[in-house]
């Protein structure tokens, strides 16, 4: 039978071999686990292309002192690949877990240090209630600025009230809703709407009440049911 020599190309490694002209790409893959244990599932066979499986090299037109390019992974470098990744992520998580809490951070201290609004609308701890059909009042803003926000369930938006303006949101256009009670205040909670795609885009809401911080998220989000 007519042979070929091959050079072998995987992973930095390269093989010399000798293989039958009317053999197959499956055949050939089987070789390729032969000489490196990759099993042949995990081979991609490059020769001019992804080497089709079912043809032989005489019909591909492989020549003598061709280059084959095999790229794949073993099962055993799968997974030490992975478990590094793991631990990385759960690294990530821990470091994420020491940060600081929001309510420390500069941005919000500033707002904070200022105190209780006079104001503020009473909050009930343990409990979670719907919306009231009144406007949540008595919030800072991140500029220290009053508040107020305004549920239009019947239009589906979120209007939020200062002094100089009141801007009225679509519930769809706000992309998410996060909260984390205030340190030493625990019975109220600093909210932030993302009205964009990324964090800069938080709109900051302070001491809202506890009772209310699952209704708003669920209403904006979509999750609340009204019978």
């Amino acid at each position: 039978k007519e042979q070929v020599e091959l050079k072998v190309i995987w992973n930095k490694n390269k093989y010399d071999v000798k293989f039958c002209l009317d053999g197959t790409g499956a055949e050939l893959k089987q070789k390729i686990h032969s000489l490196t244990g990759l099993p042949p599932a995990m081979q991609k066979v490059m020769f001019k292309g992804l080497l089709p499986e079912e043809k032989t090299l005489r019909e591909i037109k492989v020549t003598n002192g061709a280059k084959i390019m095999v790229v794949g992974s073993t099962i055993n470098d799968v997974l030490a690949v992975n478990t590094p990744k793991e631990a990385a992520q759960q690294e990530v998580k821990a470091e994420e877990n020491k940060k600081e809490p929001l309510c420390r951070q500069k941005q919000h201290r500033k707002v904070l240090d200022k105190g209780k609004p006079d104001d503020v609308m009473p909050s009930v701890k343990g409990v979670q209630e719907r919306l009231p059909t009144v406007p949540l009042s008595g919030m800072y803003n991140k500029s220290g600025g009053k508040v107020r926000l305004t549920f239009k369930l019947e239009q589906d938006q979120l209007w939020i009230g200062t002094k100089e303006r009141t801007e009225k949101l679509p519930m769809g256009s706000i992309k998410n809703v996060v909260s984390e009670p205030i340190e030493g205040h625990e019975d109220y909670h600093m909210m932030a709407f993302q009205l964009g795609p990324t964090e800069a885009s938080y709109y900051w809401v302070y001491w809202v009440p506890t009772q209310y911080v699952d209704a708003i998220k669920d209403t904006v989000l979509g999750k609340w049911q009204y019978f």
